[in-house]
């Protein structure tokens, strides 16, 4: 069903794109693209939602037209925004604040030219485990796949980023577990058929990489492992991006208890030479139409108004401050475009 719509959603968005790119085309017609990860997480879908509610939504009156294509997430999609091959990203909270301040992988190389849109969901960390390997339950078993394959997600993503960064805070060697550089489907796949013994998927749940885990491998072979007080001070105390987040039980098929896990946000990204107008557009489409995105995907229930800003590691595009306040929101200074 989730595939399905999905499917329609992608077929909607390049009908609507089509709309405005035909022989009676005008040459101020302006075409968008906004990268996302793979399709087994939840930018994909979140992303594909967007550009075709957007498109739909803009095309005619606006000549603004947008499309979702895949990515190998967060980090590969701020090398394709300074290269100027995508206008728009979704980020991780935690990629979004190395690129915004220079550090880890962009040291002495500040992003400076991105620049925030909203925050939409929580990217919730699910590091999934074969239950043979969870003698406790918690984050620290993942030192029982030490020798084993493991999938921390593709190279150039944010889930390995992210995930590294957890890991390395709690003192575990990831470098000694035989690391797969897998995007979510592919980790789901290996994962039921045994090429792997655990995954990381840091998306909204319920994310369909892990859905399909339970639905074949069953909730007795494999766990999403918890994290306690002391695991969210001691990776906050390098990177202040996390909070507790509780999966309920019933989440993913056969799910019996709740999970205890953490969260970062999420983030749309845009350049800043992007037109005023344009992101302006697009802010306010997204918030007028977040009935029709809590469709295409429950972590957009996140979403709101109230929500917008918060977390926000660089400032608000000139576009988007502006829908924030004529709906009077008031936005601080620090995240007020210089």
């Amino acid at each position: 069903m989730k595939l399905e719509l999905l499917k329609k959603l992608a077929i909607s968005s390049v009908l609507a794109a089509s709309l405005v790119t035909g022989a009676s085309a005008k040459k101020d017609e302006q075409k968008y693209v906004i990268a996302t990860a793979s399709t087994g997480g939840t930018y994909y879908p979140v992303g594909v939602g967007i550009a075709t509610i957007a498109s739909l939504k803009l095309a005619k009156k606006d000549k603004l037209t947008f499309s979702a294509i895949t990515s190998a997430g967060s980090s590969e999609n701020i090398d394709m925004l300074e290269k100027g091959e995508v206008n728009f990203a979704i980020l991780q909270g935690l990629f979004g604040s190395m690129a915004w301040q220079g550090k880890s992988k962009y040291e002495g190389s500040p992003k400076k030219n991105l620049r925030s849109i909203s925050m939409l969901w929580q990217n919730v960390e699910q590091f999934t485990i074969k239950s043979k390997y969870a003698k406790t339950g918690n984050i620290k078993d993942i030192k029982n796949l030490y020798g084993e394959r493991f999938s921390i997600g593709g190279r150039s993503s944010g889930s390995r980023v992210s995930s590294e960064t957890i890991l390395s805070s709690l003192g575990i060697d990831y470098n000694k577990m035989d690391l797969q550089y897998l995007g979510y489907t592919p980790s789901s796949t290996a994962l039921q058929d045994g090429k792997v013994q655990g995954m990381t998927t840091p998306s909204g749940p319920p994310t369909s990489a892990v859905t399909n885990a339970f639905a074949s491998i069953g909730n007795d072979d494999i766990k999403v492992l918890d994290f306690n007080e002391a695991d969210l001070k001691a990776i906050n105390d390098n990177y202040p991006v996390w909070t507790p987040f509780n999966i309920k039980a019933g989440t993913y098929p056969g799910q019996v208890k709740d999970i205890n896990t953490i969260a970062q946000p999420n983030l749309l990204v845009v350049t800043k030479d992007t037109p005023e107008e344009t992101v302006y557009l697009l802010t306010k489409t997204i918030y007028e139409n977040l009935p029709f995105l809590n469709t295409v995907h429950k972590a957009t229930k996140a979403m709101s108004l109230e929500k917008a800003i918060a977390g926000l590691p660089m400032p608000l595009h000139p576009g988007a401050a502006r829908f924030y306040k004529e709906k009077g929101i008031n936005i601080p200074a620090s995240l007020i475009a210089k």
